[in-house]
Parts: structure tokens; sequence; C-alpha cells
């Protein structure tokens, strides 16, 4: 592990208004439709790219991120099965979600691309990078959902009596109803922002368009507790004998690593991330004070410029 290098603020795009979110696909991977936004490259030699959002997330979560890097990254954004508008899918696991994206790379035929996840998309990440290596180029974690002793303590702790009760689910969706799509917008930007003033309007709107989708989405609860479900499950595999620790897959990555995490992360115990960078041969690792859950949207110049010096420590002579 080292530390993370930064690239100059002027190798990005000036400041300026974000971009709406990018155009959007439908690709159908294991009779399952998968819905892709592609931010196309703006400059030529751009080399291929995909993001994958956290728990309750989407691929409009990159929409910043993607615009700041297009001329490095011909990039996709993945809806995860179950989230943004994708299709559900019958399982909501580690392996399962990880099984999704492999086929999804496979699918896209682009050869080995640069993967960047965010929290439940990091370790998602994690283990397609150590099962596949032929797939990845390079690996971004930002705050990366990898197993901790008490999870308890983190925001999503008052959720996780709810999985062991029987139809989980319908009181999940009852608990959705009684908040306005405003009120549940707040309450995830306070969970995850570090500061919640960094979020523009633009963003603050389009997150309530999200959370009015999943309002009329049948299968959204289902998705969301099966996929909390399977978070847990991974952090207690982790500590036991066997292949599917998630700690023994992050030894096994080959791919240069950086791994972010943001010191007031309430979703993530905020050591994880250097815990995750110790554990890769190849990381660097890039702590940001101040700042939450999802870095690529609080802070969206910061992430890049973690990426592009990595890109360039690794493509230099004696990278």
């Amino acid at each position: 592990m080292k530390g993370a290098i930064l690239a100059a603020d002027d190798v990005l795009p000036p400041e300026g208004d974000g971009p709406p979110p990018w155009p959007a696909r439908r690709v159908t991977i294991d009779g399952e439709m998968l819905h892709i936004r592609d931010t196309p490259a703006t400059a030529p030699g751009a080399e291929p790219a995909v993001f994958v959002h956290g728990l309750g997330g989407s691929s409009q979560n990159w929409t910043d991120f993607a615009s700041l890097l297009s001329d490095r990254f011909d990039a996709q954004a993945v809806d995860l099965p179950g989230f943004g508008y994708s299709d559900p899918t019958r399982r909501y696991s580690i392996p399962s979600f990880a099984d999704k994206l492999i086929g999804y790379l496979e699918y896209a035929d682009r050869g080995p691309v640069h993967l960047v996840g965010n929290s439940l998309g990091g370790s998602i990440s994690v283990r397609v990078a150590a099962l596949r290596p032929d797939l990845i180029k390079t690996l971004t974690l930002i705050s990366p959902a990898m197993p901790f002793l008490d999870p308890r303590r983190t925001a999503q702790g008052p959720m996780l009596p709810l999985l062991a009760l029987p139809r989980a689910e319908r009181l999940f969706a009852w608990g959705l109803a009684r908040l306005t799509p405003e009120q549940m917008a707040e309450q995830v930007l306070l969970a995850c922002f570090g500061d919640t003033t960094k979020v523009s309007p633009q963003r603050r709107v389009e997150a309530i368009e999200e959370i009015k989708l999943r309002h009329t989405v049948a299968h959204y609860p289902k998705a969301y507790l099966g996929t909390l479900r399977g978070l847990v499950s991974s952090f207690l595999r982790a500590y036991l004998p066997g292949v599917n620790s998630q700690w023994r897959l992050a030894a096994r990555i080959t791919a240069p690593t950086l791994v972010i995490g943001g010191l007031k992360d309430e979703l993530v115990d905020p050591r994880v991330p250097a815990q995750v960078a110790k554990v890769i041969p190849d990381s660097r690792l890039l702590i940001l004070p101040g700042v939450g859950h999802v870095a690529q949207m609080e802070v969206p110049r910061l992430v890049a410029r973690g990426v592009v010096g990595m890109l360039e420590d690794v493509n230099s002579p004696i990278g």
C-alpha cells in the first residue's frame, strides 16, 4: 500500500454546470434486462471503463465523475439488478451480482476495463477483480462495503433487525409509503454526504425523481432488503474458513487499485478503506476528511484527480 497521487486539477475539464444524466440503453444478460448509461469518449485513445453503484443507488450516481474523465474513459455505468431501471433478479447476493457483472463484461467484449465501484459496487468489484483478472485493467474502490465487525454502528444499523422479521418487505414498503419523495431524498443525502450543501439543485431534483420511481416499482423493497441481507451474509462469511471470504478475495487482486474513503462516512466504517488497501497487493489509499459515503458525487473532481494520478503512476516508465 502507498499513498495516492492526486493529478493536477488542470488536467480535468474546467468547472461548469453539471451535465444531465447520460443516455441510456438496455441489454439482456441471462434473460434479464440491465439498464446501462453511456458516457461517450471525448478524445481518441480513451479506454473502456465500467462504473458500479451502491445499495439503493443507480447509474446516475456517476454523472459528474464520468463527465470529468470522458477524455480518458469510454464509460458505461450499470444499474444493478433490481435497482434503477434494471429488471429484478432471483438472488440478491455479492456472488450473484458479481456473476451478472462478469456476464455483462463478457457480453460487451471491450477487453480489460477500468472498473470503479462504490459501496456495494465496491464489494462486487472486489470479487470480480479477484476471480476474473483478465477482465480488469485497474480497480477503483470508493467506500467499499467490505466486512467490518459491527455494522450496527452505521446509519444502516436500524434496518438490520428488520431482516429477521417475516414479511420484512411489506414492512419496508409501508415505511417507504409514510415518507414523501422529498423527505426520503433528504434522509438519503444526509446519510450519504458529509456536507449536503455540496448537492447541486439539479442533483437534488434528480434524487427526488429516482425516489419517485422507487415508489412505483413493486420489486424495490425486496431488492433493497435482499441486497442488505446479502451484504450482511458476506460480512459473516468473511471471518469463516473458505474461498468466499471477501478479505481473501481482496488479497488475490492483481490489478493496480485505488481505494478511497471519506472520514465522515456513516454507512461504512471509515477505517475500512485503509484495511482494504493493506490487503490488496498493488494499492494506493486516498482518505478524504469531511467527505461521506459517495465521494464520487460529493467531491467528483478530487476522486477524478485520484484516478488520473493512478493512471499516470501505472503508465509511467518507473510505475
